[in-house]
């Protein structure tokens, strides 16, 4: 068929790729490298005709500025111009105190607080100070915007501020702010790195200021984490908030708790809010202890599941990590495992076949997963990062581990869980930033009532994102992307590509390497992730291509030129780390990780390098005469504080301390001082070679294929073009991408378009045609995701209810004095007593229709050898016939309530407090609405507060005659209500686990599975506060009437 048959429309028209492409600011003279003319590649480009695209253009700036205008966004930040106008208004003054006067602000501001002001009366003149501060002992001022940014935090909202525009400073005026009521700010972040780097970097503004700064880091003891959480400002990680909070609620009594009490949350600012709150929150935090299961069940599973073949003997749905076995995978597997039944009760396999085919299906090694000494770690699909404390649950892990064929660890049973939506929910007052929210605001709003405010840029944003390329194939994606580093490393333009796992990004470093192209890999792997802050710090430099698995929370900028700091401190770690230990270190280094031929070489002036020289020999020095030595670690840590030194103090007090010290060798002065010379001579290098690659058009980024959000695209095109810097990015994507197959979209009509187009399939297609029907796919995998965290939220608000509960009560418990302790107790013992009641008892009958035999039976049951024999006695008759008298009494002592012609309860209630007690109970009794206001419902309440009396009572004495001081009684009765409260939650974690995937099924019979599940869990939580207080009671009885026997089961 003749090729002019083929009609294009008339909006399209198809473009060959010119010799060379044309990026923003990038100019077509060649830099220091041989540029030859950039290889030909053809490039179909589905493109509006002129007329319609300057039209098109046009009509999108002219709507683009009215939506400015009218936005709701832009009217709240014109509104914050006024509180910025006031913060300007003091600078004057301010800058005229002295460093004492500017923080006797701080106790100013509180004595002002408690004469009645608020922090609105405050807050512009706090906020100045605080930019004061912060320009005195940071050299950092804050800018207009910046201010905003804080307001916006104070005012409990989230503030999006865009890559580069200083968020981690602007945290700081909310945070000293809120801290001037004495009741605790958290910063929380989203690791240990930039906890600590945030604590040590910022925490210098508030200790000047006069505040205490707190830091918590994993593996930090007990007493230390009580001690930084009861700082004025504590910088944390949100994992390590978590699971200290349900760490303390786990507490066996309030001295090994460490958060503060009552109340341990009071304001708290969340960096990358929308990576904490939305990407982790499908993941629930879990506190797991081991659980007594099979593990050579795993690896038999996993050889099962390798002879199982997809499609035949099971189908897989990668969108829900589902696998169903077919009629013909049951036979196979029921042979293999020589059985007759997968899912027999005395011996189950069906859970162990279906954890391994789900480890053979979703969760790939080097993608979800890597093997390291002996042990199967998760990688963060957010941060790529490996988390090595963390595990599957529900058997995954086990699978992954037997598939691998490594040793199986113990299983795990949940005994503490909580989501994050649940957790940052306990806060009054909850505030986050990020440089992408705006696109998740609907869900902040409906999930935390928490509004986005777009915070605007210093400097207009001059990035320019160039269209999406789509490919038919990743091979042909792949060798796009590989032919753009190259063209961009020719020019000397850095360049970032974001990859989305360990597997893509060390496969696209294999194609690098054939063509002989230097590159950093920055990925979960030790060789990489242990070299990060430097292979980051570099990335902005001239020539540098780094490949990096996820970009979202590296915490650190990349500054065009490269980081002065991070380098300086490089070449210190290089001149000093073999002078202070002969250790190697214990990374296994991959080759040259940043190939210094290709960077340009830093020139340490002549002061620098005799500085470095004669620390050098300082430190060899006290090596050798002194007999200090240091491992390699500890090498790094002092380089580090020595850094740190230079940083807080000034250039005289650093000379001061070492003449001051030079009878003892003083080090770390010594470091600092050779930092900060150092440090010169870099930023000199970086602005020179920053302005070259501006010129040349700053740092690209590559984005390897579309996230299942657009804003973690968004995350990824923010590193380029930071503060007004040129930049440029560019999304090349395949169909067969992982997000495509994984929720099974159409991709059919792209395939069409290609083939009617050119019969190479590795040619990409661009054009807003292409990009709308991409985006749409996006759009949808947002919407399934926010689904399942709004199903997540909403069953767990269910929880949520249930836990507050729990962990409140248990609070009380741990912290109550010893008279909350008994009235505890004596309501467990009246509940208790009030349920055998209305288990045989129906007030609308008379009592001789009532069971009052069974009654006796489970009252003498619970009360065990605690009774009198004078009780034991009482027959049916005698209780029958005394409910009648009681039933034809017209009035009663109040202060002497029993059943007539029955054995009076001890005489235990002696004293005012006794009295009370008891009376309260009958009042209590007589205001509930448990009986059914029959015609004996009078009658019925006699006989609980009698057989309540008794029993409580009788218990009483039973303590009272034990001789134990009433201190030890108490240990005794809140031991055995924590862990028998403790035991019967844990079990109710697993009822409603399973519950919640149980009720989906009911959906097929058209009942609400959320309905279902509130129904059912509601039922369930009442048995087990039922059932915790009967086993209480009963466990406290068994104790005091044989306590030496006793005493090691409830206080070991």
């Amino acid at each position: 068929m003749p090729t002019s048959t083929l009609q294009f429309p008339t909006f399209l028209s198809l473009k060959p790729l010119p010799p060379r492409a044309t990026f923003p600011n990038c100019p077509t003279s060649s830099s220091s490298f041989s540029t030859p003319s950039r290889p030909q590649r053809r490039r179909l480009t589905l493109t509006p005709a002129p007329v319609a695209a300057s039209l098109k253009e046009n009509l999108g700036r002219l709507g683009k500025t009215w939506s400015d205008v009218t936005s709701l966004n832009s009217w709240v930040v014109r509104d914050y111009y006024r509180l910025v106008s006031s913060v300007n208004s003091f600078e004057p003054q301010l800058q005229r105190l002295t460093d004492d006067q500017l923080t006797a602000k701080t106790a100013e501001f509180r004595r002002r607080l408690g004469q009645g002001e608020t922090l609105a009366d405050i807050q512009a003149e706090a906020f100045a100070v605080v930019r004061e501060a912060a320009k005195r002992k940071l050299g950092m001022r804050h800018f207009d915007v910046q201010i905003i940014g804080g307001a916006v935090l104070h005012d409990g909202s989230i503030a999006e501020m865009k890559t580069g525009e200083g968020k981690t400073l602007v945290s700081t005026l909310a945070a000293y702010l809120n801290a001037l009521t004495g009741e605790g700010v958290h910063v929380v972040t989203v690791n240990d790195y930039l906890a600590q780097r945030d604590a040590e970097w910022m925490g210098r503004v508030h200790r000047f200021l006069g505040l205490s700064v707190g830091l918590i880091q994993s593996g930090m003891t007990a007493d230390k984490r009580r001690c930084n959480y009861r700082c004025d400002i504590t910088y944390t990680n949100n994992s390590e908030l978590g699971f200290d909070y349900l760490r303390d609620n786990l507490a066996g009594n309030s001295g090994e708790q460490v958060m503060r009490s009552p109340q341990p949350f009071h304001f708290a600012i969340v960096d990358e809010v929308d990576s904490v709150l939305i990407d982790e929150g499908r993941n629930p935090l879990l506190i797991s202890g081991e659980a007594s299961k099979d593990a050579a069940r795993y690896p038999v599973a996993a050889k099962v599941a390798e002879l199982l073949v997809r499609g035949i003997h099971y189908n897989a749905e990668l969108k829900d990590y589902a696998v169903e076995l077919t009629e013909e995978g049951i036979a196979l597997a029921e042979m293999a495992l020589e059985t007759n039944d997968l899912w027999d009760e005395n011996d189950p396999w069906a859970g162990f076949v279906m954890n391994a085919l789900k480890a053979k299906e979703f969760y790939k090694k080097d993608v979800q997963y890597i093997v390291r000494n002996g042990k199967a770690l998760i990688i963060n699909e957010l941060t790529g990062r490996v988390e090595e404390k963390r595990r599957w649950s529900e058997g995954i892990h086990q699978a992954v581990e037997g598939k691998e064929g490594l040793k199986i660890q113990a299983d795990s049973v949940v005994i503490a869980q909580i989501t994050y939506q649940s957790l940052f929910k306990l806060y009054p007052k909850l505030s986050g930033m990020t440089g992408t929210a705006k696109t998740e605001e609907k869900e902040f709003l409906k999930m935390f009532q928490t509004p986005v405010i777009e915070v605007p840029t210093n400097l207009p944003n001059i990035r320019n994102d160039l269209p999406v390329q789509a490919f038919a194939t990743a091979h042909g994606k792949w060798e796009f992307v590989r032919q753009e580093v190259e063209y961009m490393f020719r020019q000397g333009r850095p360049v970032l590509v974001g990859t989305t796992s360990v597997e893509h990004s060390e496969h696209l470093s294999d194609l690098l390497r054939e063509h002989n192209i230097p590159h950093n890999v920055l990925n979960a792997r030790p060789k990489y992730a242990a070299k990060e802050a430097e292979i980051v710090a570099q990335a902005g430099r001239k020539h540098a291509i780094t490949l990096s698995t996820n970009m979202a929370g590296r915490g650190t900028d990349i500054i065009l030129g490269g980081n002065p700091k991070m380098l300086a401190k490089e070449i210190i770690e290089d001149s000093l780390i073999s002078s202070l230990t002969r250790e190697a270190p214990d990374i296994d280094i991959d080759g040259e990780a940043i190939s210094q031929k290709v960077l340009s070489k830093i020139k340490v002036g002549p002061s620098s390098l005799a500085l470095l020289a004669k620390t050098a020999l300082m430190a060899k020095y006290v090596c050798k005469n002194e007999g200090k030595s240091w491992t390699y670690k500890e090498a790094k840590s002092m380089i580090s504080e020595s850094v740190e030194m230079s940083q807080s103090k000034d250039l005289k007090e650093l000379e001061r301390l070492a003449d001051e010290q030079s009878e003892i060798y003083p080090l770390g002065p010594a470091i600092a001082l050779a930092y900060l010379s150092v440090f010169i001579d870099c930023e000199v290098h970086c602005l020179k070679e920053g302005s070259e690659v501006k010129s040349l058009g700053g740092l690209h980024v590559i984005g390897t294929s579309l996230h299942e959000s657009r804003r973690i695209d968004n995350q990824l095109r923010g590193r380029a073009g930071r503060q007004g810097d040129p930049g440029s990015t560019r999304f090349m994507v395949s169909l067969q991408d992982e997000m495509f197959q994984k929720f099974n979209f159409d991709t059919e009509w792209a395939v069409r378009i290609i083939s009617k187009i050119t019969d190479d399939e590795d040619v990409p297609i661009e054009g807003d045609a292409i990009v709308r029907q991409l985006l749409s796919l996006q759009i949808n995998a947002e919407k399934y995701f926010f689904g399942i965290r709004k199903s997540l939220v909403e069953f767990d608000e269910v929880l949520e209810v249930q836990r507050k509960h729990v962990y409140e009560l248990r609070q009380s418990i741990l912290t109550g004095d010893n008279e909350s302790c008994s009235q505890h107790v004596f309501q467990y013992m009246q509940a208790v007593v009030d349920e055998i009641v209305f288990k045989n008892v129906d007030d609308r009958k008379h009592p001789r229709n009532w069971s009052l035999d069974k009654l006796l039976k489970e009252y003498m049951a619970i009360s065990g050898k605690l009774l009198d024999d004078s009780f034991a006695e009482i027959t049916v008759d005698a209780l029958l016939k005394s409910l009648a008298q009681s039933n034809e009494m017209n009035s009663k002592e109040i202060d002497d309530i029993h059943l007539p012609n029955l054995p009076r309860p001890p005489n235990a209630f002696r004293g005012i407090r006794k009295k009370n007690s008891s009376l309260k109970r009958w009042l209590v009794i007589c205001s509930d609405d448990l009986t059914k206001n029959g015609r004996y419902h009078a009658t019925t309440n006699l006989l609980r507060k009698y057989l309540g009396d008794y029993l409580i009572a009788s218990y009483m004495n039973v303590v009272h005659d034990s001789g134990y001081d009433d201190t030890y009684v108490k240990e005794v009765e809140r031991a055995v209500i924590v862990k028998t409260l403790d035991c019967f939650w844990r079990d109710h974690l697993v009822n409603m686990n399973r519950l919640s995937s149980a009720v989906n099924v009911r959906s097929f019979g058209h009942r609400n599975p959320l309905e279902e599940y509130k129904i059912d869990g509601c039922r369930f939580f009442i048995s087990m506060l039922s059932a915790t207080r009967r086993l209480t009671v009963e466990s406290l009885l068994q104790y005091w009437s044989s306590p030496m026997e006793s005493q090691e089961l409830f206080l070991s």
